[in-house]
Protein backbone atom coordinates (compact mmCIF):
# COMPACT_ATOMS: atom_id res chain seq x y z
CA UNK A 1 0.00 0.00 0.00
CA UNK A 2 1.56 3.60 -1.03
CA UNK A 3 1.83 5.82 1.82
CA UNK A 4 0.42 9.29 1.22
CA UNK A 5 0.69 12.89 2.92
CA UNK A 6 -2.28 13.93 4.93
CA UNK A 7 -4.55 16.35 2.79
CA UNK A 8 -4.02 19.82 2.34
CA UNK A 9 -7.36 21.43 2.09
CA UNK A 10 -8.61 25.02 1.63
CA UNK A 11 -11.99 25.97 2.92
CA UNK A 12 -14.22 28.64 1.96
CA UNK A 13 -17.66 29.81 2.65
CA UNK A 14 -19.87 28.74 5.51
CA UNK A 15 -18.55 27.40 8.80
CA UNK A 16 -22.39 25.97 10.19
CA UNK A 17 -21.31 22.41 11.68
CA UNK A 18 -24.66 21.47 9.43
CA UNK A 19 -23.99 23.33 5.97
CA UNK A 20 -23.98 21.23 3.45
CA UNK A 21 -19.77 20.43 1.99
CA UNK A 22 -18.76 20.91 -1.34
CA UNK A 23 -15.63 18.75 -2.00
CA UNK A 24 -13.93 20.85 -4.92
CA UNK A 25 -11.45 18.53 -6.83
CA UNK A 26 -8.95 20.25 -8.72
CA UNK A 27 -6.94 18.55 -12.75
CA UNK A 28 -4.08 17.13 -13.38
CA UNK A 29 -0.74 18.37 -12.44
CA UNK A 30 -2.99 21.62 -10.78
CA UNK A 31 -3.69 21.82 -6.72
CA UNK A 32 -6.05 23.03 -4.47
CA UNK A 33 -5.61 26.73 -5.56
CA UNK A 34 -6.62 26.19 -8.49
CA UNK A 35 -10.07 25.57 -8.20
CA UNK A 36 -11.35 27.60 -4.68
CA UNK A 37 -11.84 30.63 -6.78
CA UNK A 38 -14.71 28.61 -8.36
CA UNK A 39 -16.52 29.36 -4.50
CA UNK A 40 -16.73 33.17 -5.78
CA UNK A 41 -19.11 31.99 -8.33
CA UNK A 42 -21.06 29.79 -6.30
CA UNK A 43 -23.81 30.03 -4.61
CA UNK A 44 -23.44 31.19 -0.41
CA UNK A 45 -24.89 28.45 1.96
CA UNK A 46 -22.59 25.51 1.53
CA UNK A 47 -19.05 25.06 2.94
CA UNK A 48 -16.69 24.83 0.53
CA UNK A 49 -13.54 22.67 0.71
CA UNK A 50 -10.71 22.32 -2.03
CA UNK A 51 -8.22 19.12 -1.30
CA UNK A 52 -5.20 18.58 -3.00
CA UNK A 53 -4.16 15.17 -5.00
CA UNK A 54 -1.95 12.75 -3.02
CA UNK A 55 0.61 12.57 -5.90
CA UNK A 56 2.98 14.93 -6.95
CA UNK A 57 3.28 15.18 -10.69
CA UNK A 58 5.53 18.22 -12.20
CA UNK A 59 4.45 21.18 -10.45
CA UNK A 60 1.05 20.20 -9.39
CA UNK A 61 -0.94 16.91 -7.89
CA UNK A 62 -2.55 14.09 -9.94
CA UNK A 63 -5.24 11.89 -8.20
CA UNK A 64 -4.04 8.73 -9.69
CA UNK A 65 -1.20 6.88 -12.12
CA UNK A 66 -2.66 6.60 -15.61
CA UNK A 67 -2.19 4.68 -18.25
CA UNK A 68 -3.39 7.20 -21.09
CA UNK A 69 -5.47 10.66 -20.40
CA UNK A 70 -8.75 9.85 -18.57
CA UNK A 71 -7.64 6.46 -18.44
CA UNK A 72 -6.62 5.41 -14.70
CA UNK A 73 -4.61 2.65 -13.20
CA UNK A 74 -7.17 0.29 -12.03
CA UNK A 75 -4.58 0.07 -8.30
CA UNK A 76 -3.74 3.17 -7.72
CA UNK A 77 -7.15 4.35 -7.99
CA UNK A 78 -8.18 2.39 -5.60
CA UNK A 79 -5.55 3.85 -3.38
CA UNK A 80 -5.75 6.96 -3.47
CA UNK A 81 -9.83 6.36 -3.42
CA UNK A 82 -9.10 4.77 -0.06
CA UNK A 83 -7.44 7.72 1.29
CA UNK A 84 -9.53 10.52 0.31
CA UNK A 85 -12.30 8.35 2.20
CA UNK A 86 -10.43 7.95 5.43
CA UNK A 87 -9.90 11.36 5.25
CA UNK A 88 -13.57 12.50 4.63
CA UNK A 89 -15.12 9.81 6.71
CA UNK A 90 -13.20 11.48 9.71
CA UNK A 91 -13.83 14.79 8.76
CA UNK A 92 -17.55 14.23 8.29
CA UNK A 93 -18.64 11.13 10.32
CA UNK A 94 -22.22 12.14 10.39
CA UNK A 95 -22.56 12.28 6.39
CA UNK A 96 -21.95 8.40 5.80
CA UNK A 97 -24.41 8.21 3.52
CA UNK A 98 -27.01 10.42 1.01
CA UNK A 99 -29.66 10.74 4.15
CA UNK A 100 -27.47 11.78 6.52
CA UNK A 101 -27.31 14.99 8.52
CA UNK A 102 -24.50 17.08 6.64
CA UNK A 103 -24.55 16.18 2.64
CA UNK A 104 -21.07 15.47 0.71
CA UNK A 105 -21.54 16.78 -2.84
CA UNK A 106 -18.56 16.08 -5.56
CA UNK A 107 -17.41 19.07 -7.77
CA UNK A 108 -14.24 17.83 -9.99
CA UNK A 109 -12.37 19.27 -12.72
CA UNK A 110 -10.99 17.37 -15.65
CA UNK A 111 -8.71 14.42 -13.75
CA UNK A 112 -10.74 15.50 -10.38
CA UNK A 113 -13.75 14.43 -12.73
CA UNK A 114 -12.61 11.42 -13.11
CA UNK A 115 -12.01 10.45 -9.51
CA UNK A 116 -15.20 12.40 -8.32
CA UNK A 117 -16.58 9.55 -10.36
CA UNK A 118 -14.80 6.78 -9.43
CA UNK A 119 -15.67 7.98 -5.99
CA UNK A 120 -19.53 7.95 -6.75
CA UNK A 121 -19.55 4.60 -8.59
CA UNK A 122 -18.08 3.12 -5.65
CA UNK A 123 -20.02 3.94 -2.98
CA UNK A 124 -23.51 6.03 -4.58
CA UNK A 125 -25.26 6.01 -1.67
CA UNK A 126 -22.38 7.98 -0.06
CA UNK A 127 -22.66 11.76 -1.55
CA UNK A 128 -25.74 13.87 -2.23
CA UNK A 129 -24.28 14.38 -5.61
CA UNK A 130 -20.99 15.05 -7.93
CA UNK A 131 -20.39 16.73 -10.96
CA UNK A 132 -18.32 16.09 -13.63
CA UNK A 133 -16.93 19.08 -15.31
CA UNK A 134 -15.07 18.35 -18.48
CA UNK A 135 -14.02 14.78 -17.57
CA UNK A 136 -14.29 11.36 -18.04
CA UNK A 137 -15.47 8.59 -15.75
CA UNK A 138 -13.03 6.12 -14.81
CA UNK A 139 -13.99 3.12 -17.26
CA UNK A 140 -12.30 -0.10 -16.68
CA UNK A 141 -10.87 1.19 -13.33
CA UNK A 142 -11.79 -1.13 -11.14
CA UNK A 143 -14.96 0.57 -10.53
CA UNK A 144 -18.74 -0.56 -11.07
CA UNK A 145 -20.06 1.09 -14.63
CA UNK A 146 -23.17 -0.97 -14.63
CA UNK A 147 -27.01 -0.08 -15.70
CA UNK A 148 -28.56 1.48 -12.87
CA UNK A 149 -25.62 1.80 -10.87
CA UNK A 150 -26.52 5.59 -9.88
CA UNK A 151 -29.80 5.08 -9.40
CA UNK A 152 -31.55 8.32 -8.22
CA UNK A 153 -28.45 10.03 -7.88
CA UNK A 154 -28.01 13.60 -8.61
CA UNK A 155 -25.16 14.58 -11.25
CA UNK A 156 -24.27 17.34 -12.75
CA UNK A 157 -22.19 16.47 -16.44
CA UNK A 158 -20.92 19.56 -18.49
CA UNK A 159 -18.66 19.24 -21.50
CA UNK A 160 -16.96 21.47 -24.42
CA UNK A 161 -17.35 20.53 -27.67
CA UNK A 162 -13.91 21.57 -28.50
CA UNK A 163 -12.29 20.02 -25.84
CA UNK A 164 -9.14 18.20 -27.12
CA UNK A 165 -7.56 16.55 -24.02
CA UNK A 166 -9.85 14.18 -22.50
CA UNK A 167 -10.47 11.90 -25.66
CA UNK A 168 -13.77 12.61 -27.27
CA UNK A 169 -15.01 8.48 -26.99
CA UNK A 170 -14.57 8.98 -23.08
CA UNK A 171 -16.33 12.20 -22.97
CA UNK A 172 -19.27 11.02 -25.29
CA UNK A 173 -19.14 7.14 -23.33
CA UNK A 174 -19.40 9.47 -20.25
CA UNK A 175 -22.12 11.80 -21.35
CA UNK A 176 -24.45 8.21 -22.54
CA UNK A 177 -23.94 6.86 -19.46
CA UNK A 178 -24.77 9.52 -16.98
CA UNK A 179 -27.95 10.35 -19.46
CA UNK A 180 -28.60 7.10 -19.79
CA UNK A 181 -28.32 3.60 -18.31
CA UNK A 182 -26.57 4.71 -15.05
CA UNK A 183 -30.38 5.99 -14.01
CA UNK A 184 -28.84 9.20 -12.00
CA UNK A 185 -30.87 12.19 -12.40
CA UNK A 186 -28.75 14.23 -14.93
CA UNK A 187 -28.30 17.86 -15.27
CA UNK A 188 -26.14 18.63 -18.24
CA UNK A 189 -24.61 21.56 -20.02
CA UNK A 190 -22.88 21.89 -23.16
CA UNK A 191 -21.15 25.05 -24.87
CA UNK A 192 -18.52 25.15 -28.37
CA UNK A 193 -15.96 25.69 -25.74
CA UNK A 194 -12.71 23.70 -24.88
CA UNK A 195 -11.03 22.01 -22.03
CA UNK A 196 -12.19 24.87 -19.21
CA UNK A 197 -15.28 25.52 -17.25
CA UNK A 198 -17.41 28.36 -19.11
CA UNK A 199 -18.93 31.67 -17.35
CA UNK A 200 -22.01 29.34 -18.32
CA UNK A 201 -21.47 26.19 -16.85
CA UNK A 202 -20.27 27.82 -14.05
CA UNK A 203 -23.75 29.75 -13.52
CA UNK A 204 -25.73 26.16 -13.85
CA UNK A 205 -23.61 24.23 -11.64
CA UNK A 206 -24.55 26.61 -9.07
CA UNK A 207 -28.09 26.96 -9.95
CA UNK A 208 -27.62 23.03 -9.41
CA UNK A 209 -25.59 23.06 -6.11
CA UNK A 210 -28.91 25.40 -4.96
CA UNK A 211 -31.63 22.74 -6.34
CA UNK A 212 -29.74 19.90 -4.14
CA UNK A 213 -30.14 22.16 -0.99
CA UNK A 214 -33.51 23.01 -2.11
Amino acid sequence: MTSFPDPVVLRRGSDDPAAPVVVLLHGRGADEASIIGLVDHLPAGPSYVAVRAPIAEGGGYAWFANRGIGRPVAASLAETMAWFRTWLDAEHPEGSDRSGARPVVLVGFSGGAAFAGGLVLAQPGRFAGAAILHGTLPFDAGVPVTPGRLSGVPVFVAQGDADRVIPRELLDATWAYLTGEAGSVATTWRDAGGHGVSAGAVAALGEWLVGLSG
